[in-house]
């Protein structure tokens, strides 16, 4: 994840900034940079790899400004270089930015036309003539960036400084964290709180589609609609050495609304969004002439896979088997030759994962993992690493690692049916399209979750609960069954609709609450007829729907309502429902919901 840091403060700031930029390396990085307001002009210095450049580029050539802001960056639009590295900025404008600005391609060429001229590949540099188009036609930066957000489609996180202006710094988000530091005579910015740590433990976190203009004896906060707002202040708890909960009461919520910006940035490793396409790291292996895709994983990483086997038959037409890797390590089943095999984990230390991969190894297979920690044992004895970008993830039962795994699978999805011709270019296009909206979804989805505090009075009183999914959607019932016994306690069981006649009809009466995952696709008639089913036996039915709730044609517990999106995008989305779910009732019943009893987050034993 990409690291933010401002600071608006009463002596040279260069330092500080690398010094915050520092507390935020856990996040990962490939390159970072700083800017400064000094004498009413920019300046900026960047540098790729390691802060260590960036402190010698500085030392060579200091800084000297009393605002600046600071960037570490993990390579979305374009490579790695010096020239793509935040903050980017033109005369009058400088941006740091975490996320996915969508219609960036718009923006760029309408700017173009208007005789801006773009140095980097990156997203974030339409945000900068963006909003210097709207400074020099207003000729007020607060009112520019108003005029510029809503111009903006996609989630992000934005820090701004102006030239001309030292005491100004303006912050917005939309999907992605942001907190602002209270000094005495400066104010800080970060994504997270640790960065501000050492400068200041009052902080305030904007809330979804704040604004806030920053001067150094206060910040002036504006909600999506432009309305003045209060925000509480609050004294955080974050040290340079911790991971900080920052306003949320678990480190699992934390987790759940960070999806958006970590989606934004798996995703962005693997698609290049100026071609609209995926870009794809090569395998090592003849895609077009490959016999099978063996994926292995454990507990919520194979719900992944399971997730992964429908993306990838399907478009990419070739055969995968998804099996648990406890199993799977003793049957030793035999493997094609020209097979790939895939691994999936948070931790990367799974030890049955590990064994698999190992076995699979001797087979001759080519071995591939999706790891969230790039130095754990899966990753080095891989032969190509998709690593997910999710960031530290502390709360035992998975979320933003789930979902960033369903992100690389989709990615790799579609690399293959590229590889192998079985979808055209146009195709591709739409489903990067697709994908690439997913963080916006999710953090309107995020936004409000009233209806899950509300159904969880009702599902904490049942000791019985099945989840419905047909399709794609099957896992997403599995995983939804799991993360309720994770974390809640209450036996919960997922099931593929079309085998409720096959036996677990017999479970349900008015008692058992019937949780159903049902995007409107092909499916969705044969999934209402199971509705109907359920109904027909008093069973109490939660949608989780993009449709109305009359189509279900009976009343229904909850309906859960989902952002209408492209199909292919679906297991992202009804992710979220399922998790939050979860979440609000185990919070209502008063579990442990960050280390939930006899579980561990990482079994690295048999």
């Amino acid at each position: 994840m990409c690291g933010i840091v401002g600071i608006l403060g009463t002596h040279p700031v260069s330092g500080d900034l690398v010094d915050a930029l520092r507390r935020l390396e856990y996040r990962g990085y490939d390159s970072a940079g700083i800017a400064t307001v000094e004498n009413g002009h920019l300046g900026r210095r960047r540098a790729e790899g390691k802060l260590r450049n960036l402190e010698q580029r500085i030392a060579e050539d200091p800084l000297k400004g009393l605002t600046g802001i600071g960037h570490t960056r993990w390579a979305t639009h374009g490579k790695p270089t010096e020239t793509n590295a935040h903050p980017h900025m033109s005369e009058r404008v400088s941006v740091v930015h975490n996320g996915i600005i969508e219609n960036f391609r718009a923006l760029r060429e309408d700017l173009k036309a208007k005789g801006h001229v773009f140095d980097s590949d990156t997203d974030t540099e339409a945000v900068v003539h963006l909003i210097t188009e709207e400074f020099n036609r207003r000729g007020d930066p607060v009112a520019a960036v108003k005029a510029a957000l809503p111009q903006l489609e996609g989630a992000f996180a934005l820090g701004i400084i102006f030239a001309g202006h030292d005491d100004l710094m303006i912050a917005a988000r939309r999907g992605s964290p942001l907190a602002i530091g209270h000094g005495e005579d400066a104010m800080y910015l970060g994504s997270d709180a640790i960065a501000l740590a050492p400068f200041t433990s009052e902080i305030t976190y904007l809330e979804e589609g704040d604004m806030a203009v920053l001067r150094r004896l206060g910040a002036e906060i504006f909600d999506a609609a432009g309305q003045p707002v209060k925000r509480t202040a609050v004294k955080s708890q974050a040290s340079s050495l911790l991971v900080d909960k920052g306003n949320h009461r678990h480190f699992m919520a934390k987790e759940i609304h960070e999806q958006p910006e970590v989606i934004s940035h798996t995703l962005a490793h693997y698609i290049d969004m100026a071609e609209g396409k995926v870009n794809f790291p090569d395998l090592g292996i003849d895609l077009s002439a490959l016999s099978r895709v063996t994926i292995s994983a454990c507990g919520t990483a194979y719900y992944a896979g399971l997730v992964g086997k429908y993306w990838i038959e399907r478009y990419a037409r070739v055969a995968v088997e998804v099996d648990v890797a406890s199993e799977m390590r003793y049957r030793e089943p035999p493997l094609p030759e020209n097979g790939l095999a895939l691994f999936i984990s948070q931790s990367g230390e799974t030890a049955d994962t590990l064994a698999v991969l190992r076995y699979c190894k001797e087979q001759g297979q080519r071995i591939a993992s999706i790891v969230n920690v790039r130095t754990s044992s899966i990753a080095r004895e891989s032969d190509v690493v998709l690593q997910t970008l999710a960031g530290p993830e502390i709360g035992v039962a998975s979320t933003k690692a789930f979902t960033c795994q369903l992100a690389a699978l989709a990615s790799l999805a579609l690399a293959l049916g590229r590889a192998r011709g079985t979808i055209s270019a146009e195709l591709e296009q739409e489903l990067v399209k697709g994908l690439l909206e997913v963080p916006r979804h999710i953090a309107e989805m995020v936004a409000d979750e009233r209806p899950y505090e509300k159904l969880a009075h009702d599902l904490s009183k049942a000791r019985d609960v099945l989840y419905l999914g047909r399709g794609i959607n099957f896992p997403l019932a599995l995983e939804g069954a799991l993360k309720l016994k994770e974390i809640s306690y209450i036996h919960a069981e997922g099931y593929a609709a079309g085998e409720l006649k096959h036996g677990p009809i017999a479970l349900i009466d008015e008692n058992v609450p019937v949780i159903v995952v049902a995007p409107e696709d092909g499916l969705s008639e044969k999934t209402v007829s199971n509705v109907q089913e359920v109904a027909a036996r008093g069973g109490q039915i939660v949608l989780i729907s993009n449709g109305k709730p009359d189509a279900a044609g009976c009343e229904l517990l909850a309906h859960i309502k989902v952002p209408d999106a492209h199909a292919f995008t679906n297991p992202l989305l009804y992710a979220i429902p399922v998790q939050l779910i979860a979440y609000h009732t185990a919070v209502f019943m008063g579990t442990d919901v960050d280390q939930p009893r006899n579980l561990a987050k990482s079994v690295t034993v048999e």
